[in-house]
């Protein structure tokens, strides 16, 4: 039986993020959402776009530095109603690059 323990701890944060790429009807967008919880490689976003799996974004937090990330899940949480995605980071150092 295989784990489902993620590969590096999530940690739940709050801060903003600014998120750009194109939306699922093929339009560009650029807004702020809120990371919920970021691990070395990745996030989960709360984000009033629907975006489709698959797609490369580009999350710019309020620290600055540009990070190039791609949709790995999307969902409207059942508690609050509010749309989440997870984002796998593809630069290899995540959120803690040079």
């Amino acid at each position: 039986m295989s784990s489902q323990r993620p590969r590096s701890p999530r940690v739940p944060v709050e801060f903003a993020v600014d998120v750009e790429g194109t939306d699922v009807s093929g339009k560009s967008f650029q807004v702020q959402a809120k990371a919920t919880k970021i691990s070395r490689g990745g996030a989960t976003l709360i984000i009033d776009v629907d975006v489709p799996l698959g797609s490369t974004v580009q999350l710019t937090p309020a620290s600055g530095g540009k990070l190039k990330a791609e949709v790995n899940g999307s969902w409207i949480d059942d508690i609050d109603g509010n749309r989440r995605i997870g984002v796998k980071l593809l630069d290899a150092h995540g959120w803690f690059g040079e």
